[in-house]
């Protein structure tokens, strides 16, 4: 309830609000002993103002009948000490009224295109400031990722990349050994051959065994030329326990296609990138599968047991045959038991004459006389690991099944028989600045377009003095 501090509006005193008259002075019956306000004498005045009465009351509970305002230093100083305060300057926004347009708003500061470009480019850097800051932080993201070993220890690790499960090896040296003498063009592609291998294999975290392939004296009654594939595959199992998967490279081998790792061209979909039946292809005329009514069902079925996980030797076939320049071995128990009897002196004292290509004559002997061979042998295509250059398997000219093809990016080049008539370093040579062109970034792009438009004009300005 508000009370009015008008004077009372009634002659004689009195007020108009029923809280301060009561309606029930005028009835019957016992009523409160107690004046009427407006009959209360205040000093000896009757009828006073609401002002007199209140200073009557305060007397009587002993207040003072005025109240101290502005007597305090800081009450009667106030406006002196805001004034000596420091002033800043907000950009012209007056914050006086809570009404202003500047008010806790963004306000265009300036006028003219300038004003007009700072407020636009306040607005949308605003907006877009979380975007800016998570795409910044994956950009810093991904160069420390590839700046720094993370990425090497992320592509190597078993649960992640998984690269520390292959081991390339690669034979080197080759006729190094007491048959002849290496020349500068042999060390040449030697060189090229390694140095393509080891930047393959720390970029996807392989391991990289290089092979000492001299001629040596494995017996004392023997030598064993070009027969230490299958000792140095048992050898790197031994050195590797951890490896699943051993990848053979010829040494006049290049990889053209560094950024393809095994995981994503092959071993990602096996089953999708092999095929188990030699019919498919078959060059050599295999029967298969055997015919025999006293074999089991998977030594009679075409495709094995086609469970790509039982799958534990990957070749490929060439225009004659198996081709052991690049192929796959997997470590398991049937292939302890290959290379046992791959390495067989006794079948190699009796055959070795016969066997004009050596293990791989041997290992198609194997795959031809043998059952338990074929189960766990899958082929792949030729250009998926081991592409021909022209000259190779070169009698009917060039076949899309065996030679390389720069349109479809083929992975790895094999200059297989270069040492026979043909020139092993220029091919090797001519496919590795190949490969350089293909896997350029874009600014290596950028500058060899610009390079060779300068010397074009710079040709033509030449003829053009000349004429």
């Amino acid at each position: 309830m508000s009370l009015s501090r008008s004077p009372s509006p009634r002659h004689g005193g009195g007020w108009a609000s029923p809280g301060l008259t009561s309606p029930f002075d005028t009835m019957g019956g016992s009523s409160s002993p107690r004046k009427k306000y407006g009959d209360i004498e205040t000093n000896g005045h009757e009828n006073g103002t609401w002002s007199s009465v209140k200073a009557h009351s305060d007397e009587v509970r002993n207040y003072p009948s005025f109240s101290t305002r502005n007597t305090g230093f800081f009450s009667r100083n106030a406006r002196k000490i805001s004034s000596s305060l420091p002033r800043f300057n907000l950009g012209g926004r007056n914050y006086a009224e809570k009404e202003k347009l500047g008010r806790g708003r963004w306000k265009q500061s300036g006028g003219g295109r300038f004003g007009r470009l700072k407020t636009f480019c306040g607005n949308v850097l605003r907006k877009m400031k979380l975007r800016l800051v998570v795409a910044l932080a994956l950009f810093l993201t991904v160069i420390l990722f590839y700046t720094t070993p993370i990425s090497s220890h992320y592509r190597r690790a078993s649960f992640l990349g998984g690269g520390s499960k292959f081991v390339v090896v690669l034979a080197a040296n080759q006729g190094g050994g007491v048959m002849e003498w290496k020349g500068p063009r042999e060390w040449a592609i030697e060189r090229d051959s390694v140095k393509n291998k080891k930047k393959y294999v720390e970029r996807w975290g392989y391991d990289l065994e290089i092979v000492d392939m001299s001629t040596k004296k494995r017996y004392a009654h023997e030598w064993r030329e070009s027969w230490e594939k299958v000792d140095t595959m048992r050898n790197c199992m031994r050195k590797y326990p951890k490896a699943e998967w051993f990848w053979w490279l010829d040494l006049n081998t290049f990889i053209m296609e560094p950024s393809y790792s095994l995981q994503s061209h092959i071993f990602n979909d096996i089953a999708k990138n092999t095929y188990r039946d030699v019919n498919t292809y078959n060059p050599l005329n295999v029967t298969h599968p055997f015919p025999h009514e006293h074999l089991d069902s998977i030594s009679r079925s075409a495709i094995g047991d086609g469970d790509p996980h039982s799958i534990d030797l990957i070749i490929p076939q060439d225009c004659g045959g198996f081709n052991l320049g690049s192929f796959f071995l997997h470590r398991s128990s049937w292939t302890d038991r290959l290379l046992d009897i791959w390495w067989d002196p006794v079948a190699y004292e009796q055959k070795h004459m016969e066997w004009e290509h050596k293990e791989q004559d041997a290992l198609e002997h194997l795959y031809t006389n043998q059952p338990w061979i074929r189960s766990h042998t899958a082929f792949i295509q030729q250009r998926k690991i081991n592409s021909f250059p022209p000259g190779a398997c070169g009698d009917h000219g060039e076949d899309s099944r065996f030679h390389y093809s720069e349109k479809d990016r083929d992975f790895v080049v094999n200059m297989a028989g270069c040492e026979w008539g043909r020139d092993c370093w220029g091919e090797m040579y001519n496919y590795r600045e190949l490969s350089n062109k293909l896997n350029r970034n874009p600014w290596e792009k950028f500058k060899d377009s610009v390079q060779v438009k300068w010397k074009v004009t710079f040709e033509k300005k030449k003829e053009e003095k000349k004429a």
